[in-house]
């Protein structure tokens, strides 16, 4: 089956493989397009320590696969948290040198963190808001340069950002600036949201869809397991003008990984019967 042309997949649905093997496999299944997983502790198919021979390394991978690249899921640390000199050098460094790997692979954006992977602030939750926002902010400044995109998952449920108030919080700060946003089906349920909820506050700003089900309090379900409503999602999306892509961000423990490839299968072709 051919999947719809603005369905891609994200190499965390593969995390288990390393980089070549993961791109083999999406490009295998029929899927023309990625977004990149680069999240420590989550997915190193990016390593966290980049310097210019990783990026180099990871774009002629890219390249090789023939696969597009959609963004790069990244995290430069925690934005809420502030820094010393010695610390918001390395974050600098650290920041461009994604970037750089952005603008090799030709990735429309960078998406970053809503904040630390902690509910509560460092300080307050006013001041730690205004903290993301500035970095967003700042790092969309930088990105700029590099013809990049400054995405982030306002709303993901171990982040500080954890329900749909933190993420309307955070929002309302970047209003007048080009951080744009990545809804992701699974974060909303898991967070006791509602997926029709958060466009229709948000869709203006959506960028770019994460597909994946859930539970409140469970994010790692293979799509049909759970509890999200894809169909009046996606409908809700079109009737808004939404004309971004979408992609799977199957980081489920429900199907072993010799049968991850025929669930992801699975799971786009359900998809592509719904956009």
């Amino acid at each position: 089956m051919t999947f719809h042309p603005r369905l891609g997949c994200s190499t965390i649905s593969f995390r288990h493989l390393d980089l070549q093997a993961a791109l083999e496999t999406i490009d295998g299944l029929g899927f023309m397009e990625i977004d990149l997983g680069a999240l420590p502790g989550v997915c190193d198919h990016v390593p966290y320590v980049l310097d210019e021979s990783a990026v180099a390394y990871v774009a002629k991978t890219v390249a090789a696969s023939g696969l597009r690249v959609r963004s790069i899921n990244g995290d430069i640390g925690d934005l809420n948290r502030p820094l010393g000199p010695q610390e918001r050098a390395e974050r600098t460094r650290h920041l461009d040198m994604l970037l750089a790997l952005a603008e090799q692979t030709n990735a429309q954006a960078l998406v970053l963190p809503c904040g630390a992977l902690a509910h509560n602030p460092v300080g307050t939750l006013d001041d730690d808001l205004d903290l993301v926002a500035a970095e967003l902010t700042a790092a969309a400044a930088r990105a700029a340069a590099a013809g990049v995109e400054i995405w982030t998952e306002s709303l993901h449920l171990f982040r500080l950002c954890y329900d749909i108030e933190r993420a309307q919080q955070l929002t309302d700060r970047l209003a007048c600036t080009d951080v744009r946003l990545v809804m992701d089906f699974s974060h909303i349920v898991a967070s006791g949201g509602s997926p029709e909820e958060f466009i229709n506050r948000f869709h203006e700003r959506i960028s770019h869809v994460h597909l994946r089900d859930a539970v409140p309090g469970d994010i790692n379900l293979s799509i049909g397991n759970g509890e999200a409503d894809f169909a009046s999602g996606l409908k809700k999306l079109a009737d808004k003008g939404y004309t971004g892509h979408f992609s799977l961000e199957l980081e489920t423990r429900d199907v072993t990984h010799d049968e991850r490839p025929a669930a992801a299968a699975r799971a786009a072709a359900t998809i592509t019967n719904l956009i």
